[in-house]
């Protein structure tokens, strides 16, 4: 299996974290990228790195005052004589206003969703980058169809929380919806499965009116669990979309074998979709140690998790999403690549 990995992740190295009303250690850092490609380096793994696609596939996704607010923010934020370190907001637009702000405070509300992805110097750099890593592994699979080959993408920073013109949760470029909507240009149609802890509420809100991107989402379930206020069983898509959206909560604290079960619901329905490339949102932090505490898979459950995934048969794309104890990442991603590959 192809792996693409940059050492640009690194750029990106948050210093604050706010969850629950108070500051805490951030989880998400490049600690988490060296962990993953260590662990596969140790396994054999041959690592690649990344061809530089140009603004066109992130441009096919989010608008251009987002990715214009993404790139410039940092600077402008100095400029303005703001003290904090990181760019970070101190409100957001509610239900109830929808206006655009013209002060630069108002700008950081408005296009995040939350106080998780505070934007440093270089994390233009390091998102652009993950979201170059996402698109060579798509074009790797594209380039061999036919075999039902599959890649291995380890995208930092994450992305399947960031919407068209919002980041949040970590996430900055949405990634998956970066690459599948890249390999729309060569096939008819692709479904993406998230198996991270949390809801890829960014990713369904990108494709929620479309019928050429399924998107199918296993997560802890979200009423007292981020993000909170999506990734319910009654979201099925609208429009066009109506019924392309499928999203299968697991109760919290769930181990292998309730996951699994829920796990063959998703593969169900992408058999009945087929499509002619799948993305794997691969989330790690439903693992048993994970900080987060949503779910509780096994090192072992990530291999069967990943060996269902190959049945399939299908074109696959494994992007990396969350997982955030250091320590056990190395071994969670190479049960699961070893799992995908048969050699479980």
């Amino acid at each position: 299996m192809k792996i693409v990995y940059s050492p640009d992740h690194a750029q990106h190295d948050p210093k604050t974290y706010f969850k629950s009303g108070a500051f805490h250690e951030p989880q998400e850092v490049p600690g988490r990228a060296e962990a993953l490609v260590n662990g596969l380096r140790r396994a054999g793994h041959d690592i690649v790195g990344p061809d530089d696609f140009g603004p066109s596939p992130r441009a096919a996704i989010h608008t251009p005052g987002y990715l214009q607010f993404l790139e410039t923010i940092y600077g402008r934020w100095h400029a303005a004589g703001m003290q904090s370190e990181e760019v970070l907001p101190n409100i957001h637009p509610g239900r109830h206003m929808s206006s655009m702000p013209t002060g630069i405070v108002g700008e950081v509300g408005h296009f995040t969703t939350d106080m998780s992805a505070p934007v440093g110097q270089h994390t233009w750099a390091a998102a652009v980058a993950s979201s170059n890593v996402a698109v060579t592994a798509t074009a790797y699979v594209l380039d061999d169809l036919a075999s039902n080959s599959a890649a291995y993408a380890l995208c930092r920073p994450p992305g399947h929380h960031a919407f068209k013109d919002q980041a949040g949760g970590f996430c900055f470029l949405n990634n998956i919806a970066i690459a599948a909507e890249y390999a729309r240009r060569t096939v008819n149609r692709v479904a993406i499965l998230d198996v991270d802890v949390h809801h890829g509420n960014g990713t369904q809100g990108i494709f929620y009116e479309r019928a050429d991107v399924f998107t199918v989402s296993l997560h802890c379930d979200p009423s007292d669990f981020y993000p909170f206020f999506s990734g319910y069983d009654h979201e099925r898509g609208c429009g066009h979309g109506d019924g392309f959206n499928l999203n299968l909560p697991v109760p919290k604290g769930s181990r292998d074998a309730t996951y699994l079960a829920r796990l063959d619901q998703a593969l169900e329905a992408l058999r009945a979709y087929a499509p002619d490339v799948l993305f794997v949102a691969l989330g790690l932090d439903a693992f048993e140690g994970d900080p987060f505490a949503g779910l509780s898979v096994s090192t072992i459950g990530f291999g069967e998790i990943a060996a269902k995934i190959a049945n399939l048969g299908m074109p696959t794309v494994l992007i990396q999403e969350g997982g955030y104890n250091q320590n056990e990442l190395g071994a969670n991603i190479t049960s699961f690549i070893s799992g995908f590959e048969g050699k479980g």
